[in-house]
């Protein structure tokens, strides 16, 4: 399976990459993209000849010094047609602006949207080890980055670049090549100087992005375990540990601000020997006759409108440095790959009914003993299989391995006589259905969450998968009804009503193969009562398999697997294992007498 991005080893391929993989981005907005150009070759232009007028205007009232009645007409216009072509390079810029941000708008969100999916697509193992947290960061700070690097690369970089190429030109030409050459000096100097800088200062900022990712994944786990902080006394644990993370954050901070501290000052002392050196030659020449006082002027504008940017970009160069650091993390994340593969053109798997087969199935998970040891079984079309045993037994693996959460390292398995791993990932998962132990709800409201089992379903539909799951009468006692809030992971409901909106949402979903996990695990006897007769009817012409810890709960399935060690070590109805009295009937004896 492909997803996405690659991420190329080294730096500058890796940099290349990037714009690479932006390019396609960019030309779906060609007209866009040409105008702002247009709008920036003539901010440019506004901006070149911006000293020229000041020139002229304190040249003439210079010269009009010495006049007994000056002429004040020209001056005037020569200063609005200074406040005029400083108007049009300021509407041209923002023009360009407006133009090219609908680009890379349309650019971050189809870049959100790849990461996104691509995460999606990723394996269990993947999401059960990552840090919810710290990977918001990661694509937060990569998407802002590739919008940065998109407009001042563009807009700002190669610009001054040809700025800077028109003054050295104009003042080379027009006022000796001394000029030039301080203002090279300075330009070589100071580019020098900030990538060396720039580069020894990319650690300060990994540190502080890792400390950020650390505080702040240690504040989402926290908080969405809140419960279970409070069930343990521990809120001064969680705060100290907290805090903790806080100091390595201060520290980086400050590492991070007093290296930014040296880099700005060096580049700071860079711009004002230059602009100390060109503004002394240029005195010197006006004492001397050769300038007038307004090419003084004319060239201290030029140094301020040259400096200023030149400043800007060595903000620009240290901004994009971190945002390939940024970006660079962002497409570690899509350089990961699934350990689920599926094949090319996988076809689609259709089923009107399904019988499931596990053939030599053995599977461990990573760096642990096998989980499930060459098992074997079937569950005919329409039947009820139940799978009980111990913990660790391997009862919740089988349903991951069906789900191909994860693939079996031998054997195959099999719905309707065809191989999972030869169809496509999701044609495979919409012919099961699940009610999980662990039911946790999106912070929506009950009727989204029920509708979430197949988000095309009619009001009719979800009502009536609402009432299959005993969920009417409760829902009925809350005053906003079905657009009661669930809260986040559903904590606002009790873990039965919770585990009821699971059962009515995977009812909706409709497919030939039902799971139960632990289904009734939080329902009290009345309800589960409830429940099972439920269950029982909507079973039949399904087929199920349920995995249980109550054995009152699977008296009714037409064959039970008693699996220990991912082996099945009995299997049989209710009534033959207990009449075998090995481990069913002895577990069963444990279970009568504790009720």
């Amino acid at each position: 399976m492909k997803h996405g991005f690659t991420t190329p080893d080294p730096a500058s391929t890796f940099n290349l990459a990037i714009f690479k993989r932006v390019i396609p981005y960019l030309t779906e907005y060609k007209n866009r993209i040409i105008l702002a150009f247009i709008c920036l070759a003539l901010a440019k232009v506004a901006s070149v000849y911006l000293p020229f007028i000041l020139k002229n205007t304190v040249d003439l009232l210079d010269e009009q010094q010495n006049l007994l009645s000056p002429e004040l007409s020209l001056p005037l216009m020569l200063v609005a047609a200074y406040g005029t072509v400083r108007l049009t390079n300021v509407l041209f810029s923002e023009l360009r602006d407006v133009l090219f941000g609908r680009v890379t708008e349309h650019a971050m969100r189809r870049i959100s949207l790849e990461v996104y999916t691509h995460i999606h697509q990723l394996d269990l193992d993947f999401h059960l080890n990552r840090k919810t947290g710290g990977l918001a960061r990661d694509i937060e700070r990569g998407v802002s980055g590739i919008s940065f690097v998109m407009r001042f690369f563009v807009f700002n970089i190669g610009p001054t670049i040809i700025e800077l190429s028109f003054v050295i030109g104009i003042l080379s030409i027009n006022y000796g090549i001394e000029y030039a050459l301080i203002i090279i000096t300075a330009v070589i100097l100071y580019v020098l100087f900030s990538v060396k800088a720039t580069n020894w200062r990319i650690k300060y900022i990994k540190q502080a992005n890792l400390a950020d990712n650390q505080s702040n994944s240690r504040a989402v786990d926290s908080l969405l375990n809140f419960e279970t902080v409070k069930y343990f006394n521990n809120e001064k644990h969680e705060q100290d540990e907290y805090d903790k993370d806080l100091a390595n954050w201060q520290l980086a901070r400050r590492k991070n601000r007093l290296s930014l501290f040296v880099l700005n000052g060096g580049q700071a002392l860079i711009i004002a020997l230059a602009m100390t050196a060109t503004l002394a030659l240029a005195s010197i020449d006006v004492s001397q006759k050769h300038m007038t006082l307004g090419d003084f002027v004319l060239v201290n504008a030029f140094m301020m409108q040259i400096f200023i940017p030149l400043n800007f970009l060595g903000f620009v160069y240290r901004e994009i440095k971190g945002s390939l650091t940024n970006i660079e993390n962002m497409f570690e994340l899509l350089s990961v790959k699934s350990n689920i593969i599926e094949r090319d053109n996988a076809p689609d798997l259709t089923l009107e009914s399904a019988d499931i087969q596990f053939e030599n199935v053995s599977f461990a998970y990573k760096n642990k003993p096998q989980t499930i040891k060459a098992l074997n079984f079937k569950i005919e079309a329409g039947k009820k299989i139940a799978i009980v045993g111990p913990s660790g037994a391997g009862k919740s693996t089988i349903t991951k391995l069906l789900y191909r959460f994860y693939d079996a390292s031998e054997g195959r398995i099999t719905l309707s006589g065809k191989n999972i791993k030869n169809y496509s990932l999701e044609s495979t998962r919409k012919q099961i259905a699940i009610v999980p132990q662990d039911t946790v709800l999106f912070n929506q409201s009950i009727l989204e969450n029920v509708r979430y089992g197949r988000l095309d379903a009619t009001d009719v539909e979800v009502e009536a998968v609402i009432n299959d799951a005993q969920l009417s009468h409760f829902i009925s006692s809350l005053p906003d009804k079905l657009n009661t809030q669930v809260g986040e992971r559903g904590l606002k409901l009790s873990g039965g009503e919770k585990q009821r909106v699971a059962i009515a949402r995977s009812l909706l979903k409709k497919t030939p193969i039902l799971i139960f996990d632990e289904a009734t695990s939080s329902l009290d006897s009345h309800n589960e009562a409830a429940i099972m007769e439920t269950l029982k009817s909507i079973t039949t012409g399904h087929t199920s398999l349920v995995i249980a810890h109550r054995l009152s709960t699977i008296v009714d399935a037409d064959e039970i697997l008693y699996l220990e060690k991912g082996q099945i070590k009995e299997q049989g109805t209710h009534k033959a294992l207990l009449e075998k009295n090995g481990f069913y009937a002895a577990l069963w004896q444990v279970q009568s007498h504790s009720e």
